[in-house]
């Protein structure tokens, strides 16, 4: 990959080691604070309606279309990506959802949680990407509205979701989706964001075993940066993993009449995945805090190394500092101080006295 010179510079400066703007990111959201969302440039509207006989498919809807369609049997899916506040509330109206779910919908920074308000169960919660160029994890909210026999799915981006492998799975006759009701489509919903968290935390392992790599070969102030942005990422994951847990348990001790009975087991499945990458993303952290003992112990252990260094040449240094500071001084009778062979000696004594030191240290276990 090539690089442009003032890049290149700019990453060697220090204050660009230890960027304070995910900080910043990280712990902005304040409950008390009522954000305004901007509306998406343009929303992407797609309608899925099966049966276990056939599947109806229409992309590129407005939501005055999706006031036209009726639908006797079967389950419908309306999927919106881009969120338009004008078509959110018009949206709602029109399947009589509680506005209450309408402001948490076009909310930001929400707490992953569920409800349950008049004809519908909500769910809001995080999908987690890891974005390998900037190294960082993204969050985007999703709001999913189970009715009688409807699911709605509102997305913020267009751009990706992990969705696909639903809309595969609608196409083929013999999916058992396609012979379940809405809640079971809920649940393949969450299960497919709940594993891809495995995969966020796949891309964040490996970024701690190349830093834990680097950390033991060799430490130094880029290695310490890695370190801090990497716990940022792990409290971000955190952050998104532990209140799905509470959304799971919450689900499963519903009584409402818009989930079976029958598809309580599974999500037991999917509360069983997110203890699971709870408990891994509690390894990680772990994982990292060692890595930073791991970092401090390196840095100190080369620091003993170069006093250590120090302290052996100034003690090889000693005896000939001490021979011509004696013989430098100003006495009239310095013994060998006239005579022929006195340099001689004295520089003889300069070399022999550092060799035996050397010798001795090595005995001793010091150099």
């Amino acid at each position: 990959m090539l690089f442009k010179a003032n890049d290149i510079l700019k990453s060697l400066l220090p204050g660009n080691l230890f960027p304070t703007k995910r900080t910043r990111e990280i712990l902005s959201i304040n409950p008390t604070i009522e954000t305004e969302r901007k509306d998406a440039i343009k929303s992407e509207i797609s309608y899925y309606h099966y049966t276990p006989e056939d599947v109806l498919v229409k992309k590129d809807l407005s939501i005055e279309d999706l006031t036209t369609l009726k639908s006797n049997n079967g389950v419908s899916w309306i999927n919106i990506d881009g969120i338009i506040k004008k078509e959110i509330e018009s949206l709602c109206a029109h399947f009589d959802v509680h506005y209450l779910i309408a402001e948490d919908i076009l909310s930001i920074g929400q707490r992953p949680k569920t409800d349950e308000v008049d004809t519908v169960y909500y769910c809001l919660l995080n999908m987690l990407y890891f974005n390998k160029e900037k190294r960082v994890v993204e969050a985007e909210q999703i709001s999913l509205i189970l009715g009688d026999s409807f699911i709605i799915s509102i997305q913020e981006e267009a751009e990706r979701d992990v969705f696909n492998p639903i809309r595969i799975r609608l196409q083929a006759q013999k999916s058992q989706l396609r012979h379940r009701g809405a809640d079971y489509l809920l649940y393949s919903m969450i299960d497919l964001i709940v594993d891809n968290y495995f995969l966020v935390m796949e891309s964040l392992g490996e970024e701690i075993e190349q830093l834990e790599e680097e950390v033991t070969r060799r430490s130094n102030k880029r290695s310490l940066a890695r370190i801090n942005q990497l716990r940022k990422e792990l409290i971000v994951l955190k952050r998104n993993i532990a209140p799905v847990r509470d959304l799971i348990g919450s689900v499963l001790r519903s009584e409402s009449d818009l989930l079976n009975e029958s598809t309580t087991k599974y999500f037991k499945d999917v509360y069983d995945h997110i203890t699971q990458a709870f408990d891994l993303s509690e390894n990680y952290r772990d994982v990292m805090m060692s890595i930073q003992d791991l970092y401090l112990s390196n840095v100190n252990l080369k620091m003993n190394e170069a006093m250590k260094i120090m302290a052996v040449v100034t003690s090889l240094l000693a005896p000939a500092t001490v021979i011509g500071g004696v013989f430098g001084m100003n006495f009239d009778k310095i013994p060998f101080a006239h005579s022929p062979a006195g340099f001689y000696i004295a520089l003889a004594t300069m070399v022999v006295a550092p060799l035996f030191m050397i010798v001795w240290f090595k005995r001793r276990g010091l150099i």
